[in-house]
């Protein structure tokens, strides 16, 4: 493992966690939980087979993850970095307005920011669902009781369905743009999403 050779609690984590991939390799776990070899590869397009055995050797050797029977998991001391996770994400968000449209993108790569954004601001009303359809795999939003909780997949009655580009949605969810101008699809109760919306906005 490279070192910066710093005695610098900085220098020391990025020692372990600083190499390309490897932030990304615990995105993956931190979203979709313990997964396969070929799951964690298919969520992390553009990566060498070998590049990602040799991260995940030097994350289990590090006490990041563990590995068994071929199923990857973070370990207490991995989930410890979800709140790292999510201030880069909050950090590199505007920077999202300079990717190419070009770029790779995976619907459960919305989970982290989703949960940072929305909220629940109407907690006495009936728990409801919001379909988001962007990516090959849908999410579902269920909020109730003054909570919001993300998982891959379709609800069995989805309360509302919004769907198209990231890039357009986005922008709704995070009420930054305002539906009736958006050009986006959307099904079902518009008051799920005031209810989700950024209180400010919605």
């Amino acid at each position: 493992m490279r070192t910066y050779g710093q005695y610098c609690a900085m220098a020391r984590g990025l020692d372990v966690i600083g190499d390309r991939w490897t932030l990304l390799i615990i995105r993956e776990l931190l979203l979709r939980g313990p997964s396969r070899y070929a799951k964690l590869q298919r969520g992390l397009p553009g990566i060498a087979t070998n590049l990602l055995a040799d991260r995940l050797r030097e994350l289990e050797a590090n006490g990041i993850v563990t590995r068994n029977d071929g199923v990857v998991t973070l370990t207490a001391r991995g989930h410890e970095l979800e709140p790292v996770m999510r201030a880069i994400g909050r950090w590199g968000a505007p920077l999202l307005a300079q990717v190419t449209p070009d770029a790779a993108f995976q619907s459960h790569w919305l989970a982290l920011p989703l949960q940072e954004l929305l909220g629940d601001h109407a907690p006495t009303r009936p728990p409801q669902a919001l379909e988001v359809r962007t990516g090959e795999e849908p999410l579902t939003v269920h909020v109730g009781h003054g909570k919001v909780r993300i998982n891959p997949g379709r609800p069995d009655r989805p309360d509302a369905i919004i769907g198209g580009p990231v890039r357009l949605v986005l922008p709704v969810l995070a009420g930054r743009t305002r539906l009736a101008r958006a050009r986006v699809s959307f099904e079902g109760d518009r008051a799920v999403l005031r209810r989700l919306q950024p209180k400010a906005f919605a």
